[in-house]
């Protein structure tokens, strides 16, 4: 039976916590989509003062929608585009701390202040995007950053 719990270590200890919990989630579980979706379920109990966390997957030269916790998004999102396409194409995470002073945001919910976007990478190649969204300016530093990009190694390196 699962249910939320306490986070009450440091923020890097909560972080390393997450990322243990993650591996046990996916453990044995080859279905990526599912693992997925429970990783954004994790993350979504995990951090506060966020209105949306999901996976956006990659098609071709576009982000396509994929499991997530928040109000309804975007569905399709080409490379360099809008914070996610942009950190798809640059393959690197973009930490925005005021999304209106991001150049050509692609704005779905109109709560979010700021965002994380964490490229998803296989074997050199984009193969999705980690994106969060919060209602606060400023959500993101370089601890979220640090600890998102190593719980989605852990996720790809699932594949």
């Amino acid at each position: 039976m699962f249910h939320a719990i306490q986070y009450n270590g440091t923020r890097e200890e909560n972080y390393e916590l997450v990322i243990k919990q993650l591996q046990a989630l996916i453990a044995g579980e080859t279905n990526f989509i599912a693992n997925l979706a429970n990783a954004a379920a994790l993350l979504n109990q995990f951090l506060h003062n966020i209105n949306w966390v999901g996976f956006y997957l990659a098609e071709g030269e576009e982000l396509v929608l994929g499991p997530f916790q928040g109000l309804p998004a975007c569905v399709r999102i080409p490379f360099g585009k809008g914070v996610c396409g942009t950190a798809a194409q640059n393959k690197k995470t973009e930490l925005v701390p005021d999304v209106h002073l991001f150049p050509g945001h692609i704005a779905c919910d109109a709560a979010s202040q700021s965002e994380i976007v964490v490229p998803m990478i296989k074997n050199g190649n984009v193969i999705g995007v980690l994106d969060i969204d919060s209602p606060m300016k400023n959500r993101f530093d370089d601890i979220d950053q640090h600890y998102l990009e190593k719980f989605v190694e852990v996720l790809v390196a699932s594949l």
